[in-house]
C-alpha cells in the first residue's frame, strides 16, 4: 500500500514500532488480539488496528502540500478535512478557512470564492451539485480533490447496480457529509433514498410489501428521498450501499432484511432473488472493517474500561465506543486533556455529544487493565499522550521507552 508523506506531529515512535510489530507478525491480519503494554500497576492492551486510514493519510498529504505549493493564496476547505479536531485546527492555523460546517450549513459565502482561491475537497466528497457550483466560479474541483477511494468505490458501485435499472437505498447518516455526497451521486443515475437504521427499514419493508400506502411514504422519508422518486414504482428494484464508517453488522443486517422481505413478497428462490434484490456486497472501506474487527477481539481480553479517542463528530470512532460499551464501561475522549487526573475524566456520550465529568473512572486496586483504541482520524501521536498520561498516574515499573524498545527489532 502507498507510504504518504504525514507531518512528524501526528506520528509516534511508540505506536509505529508496535503496529510494524504487530504487521511482521501477522502480514495476513488474522490476529485481532490486542498488543498488551505492561507497565505493571497499569496494563494497557491496544486494538490491533486503530488510527489514521489510507484515506486520511491521502487527504492530510494533498492539505498540507496545496498549502505549500501556493504561498499567498486564499485556501478553502470545503468543510472539515477529516473529522478530528487537531488535525482541522492545524490547518486553520496555516491559513486554511472553512466554507462549510460539518452539517453542510455556510460559513463563508460561496460568492466570496474568486478563480484566484484554491478549495480542497475533503476526504468524504462532496455533491455533484457543488462540484458544479464551484466549476462556475472557475475552481478546478478536480485539481485539490482528497476524496477517500473507498468513497468513491461506492458511488461506482451504486452506479453500476443503478445501469442494470435498481433503485439506491443508501445506509447511513443523512446529515454526514458522506452520506450526503453518496446520494448525490447515486441519485444522478437512478432513485435513491436514504434511512438511518434498522427501525427505518423496517418502515421502508412496508412500502415494499404494500403494508403502508405509497402517498404516507412521502411524508414519512421528507428530505430522503431523490426528485421524482416514485415510491410505488422505485421499490421494486432495489441495492442497498452505504456510508463507508457504518458499522458493518448493522449494514449486513439491513440488507438481508430488506432482501428477505423483497423474497417473501414476491416469491422469490435464490436464483431469482437478483431480479429485484442487487448483489451490491459489502461496500465498506478495510478500515472500518479492520477497526471494528479489532475491537472485538480486543473486547475478549478482560479489562476493567475501555477509552476510545477521536473526534466526537466522527463516525466510524462513534460506533467503535458503541461496539465497547456493550461489554464494559467505556469513556470516549478526543485529546489527552480531557483526562483531568487520576479521579477525573470528561466523556462525550457519542450519540448526543454531550460532555459529562466522570469522577473515579480508574479503579483503586491494580493492575488496573485498559483497553484502548482509536478511530480512522485520530493521529497516532494523541493515542501516545493519552498513554502516557495514563501511565503518569501509576508508580510504574517501565517507562513507554523502555515498553517502546520491547517492539523494535
Amino acid at each position: 500500500m502507498k507510504q504518504f508523506n504525514v507531518p512528524n506531529i501526528y506520528r509516534s515512535g511508540l505506536i509505529s514500532a508496535i503496529k510494524q510489530h504487530r504487521k511482521q507478525q501477522d502480514k495476513l491480519k488474522k490476529d485481532f488480539t490486542p498488543t498488551l503494554l505492561d507497565f505493571g500497576p497499569v496494563q494497557i492492551y491496544l486494538a490491533r488496528h486503530f488510527g489514521f486510514c489510507y484515506g486520511v493519510e491521502n487527504a492530510i498529504e494533498i492539505a498540507f502540500n496545496t498549502i505549500d505549493a501556493n504561498p499567498g493564496k486564499r485556501i478553502f476547505l470545503l468543510s472539515e478535512m477529516i473529522h478530528n479536531p487537531q488535525v482541522n485546527a492545524d490547518l486553520q492555523e496555516r491559513g486554511v478557512q472553512f466554507l462549510q460546517d460539518t452539517y453542510g450549513r455556510q460559513l463563508i459565502p460561496f460568492d466570496d470564492i474568486t478563480p484566484n482561491d484554491v478549495v480542497i475537497i475533503p476526504a468524504f466528497g462532496t455533491t455533484l451539485e457543488i462540484e458544479a457550483l464551484l466549476e462556475s466560479k472557475g475552481i478546478p474541483t478536480h485539481k485539490y480533490n482528497t476524496t477517500c477511494p473507498f468513497v468513491e468505490k461506492v458511488w461506482n458501485r451504486s452506479e453500476q447496480i443503478a445501469q442494470k435499472g435498481y433503485s439506491i437505498v443508501v445506509h447511513g447518516k443523512p446529515k454526514h457529509e458522506e452520506t450526503r455526497a453518496t446520494f448525490s451521486h447515486a441519485s444522478s443515475h437512478t432513485p435513491t433514498i436514504i434511512i438511518n437504521d434498522m427501525a427505518e427499514a423496517k418502515e421502508l419493508a412496508k412500502y415494499i410489501t404494500g403494508e403502508k400506502a405509497p402517498a404516507d411514504f412521502y411524508e414519512q422519508f421528507k428530505g430522503r428521498y431523490s426528485k421524482g422518486f416514485q415510491a410505488e414504482k422505485d421499490l421494486r428494484r432495489i441495492g442497498v450501499v452505504n456510508q463507508t464508517t457504518q458499522l458493518a453488522t448493522d449494514t449486513q443486517a439491513i440488507a438481508d432484511f430488506l432482501k428477505q422481505e423483497i423474497r417473501s413478497h414476491y416469491q422469490l428462490d435464490d436464483t431469482t432473488i437478483g431480479e429485484r434484490f442487487a448483489d451490491t456486497r459489502d461496500t465498506l472501506c478495510y478500515a472500518t472493517n479492520d477497526n471494528q474487527s479489532a475491537v472485538a477481539g480486543m473486547l475478549e481480553t478482560p479489562a476493567d474500561l475501555a477509552i476510545v479517542v477521536g473526534g466526537y463528530n466522527s463516525s466510524n470512532t462513534s460506533h467503535l465506543v458503541e461496539l465497547c460499551e456493550q461489554r464494559l464501561p467505556t469513556y470516549f475522549i478526543d485529546s489527552p486533556e480531557k483526562i483531568i487526573s487520576r479521579e477525573e475524566l470528561l466523556h462525550c456520550n457519542w450519540q448526543t455529544k454531550e460532555t459529562t465529568l466522570v469522577k473515579q473512572f480508574l479503579p483503586q486496586s491494580t493492575p488496573v487493565r485498559i483497553l484502548i483504541t482509536s478511530g480512522a482520524s485520530c493521529p497516532d501521536a494523541v493515542v501516545e499522550q493519552v498513554i502516557n498520561k495514563l501511565v503518569n498516574f501509576f508508580d510504574a515499573d517501565k517507562t513507554v521507552a523502555a515498553v517502546e524498545a520491547n517492539f523494535v527489532n
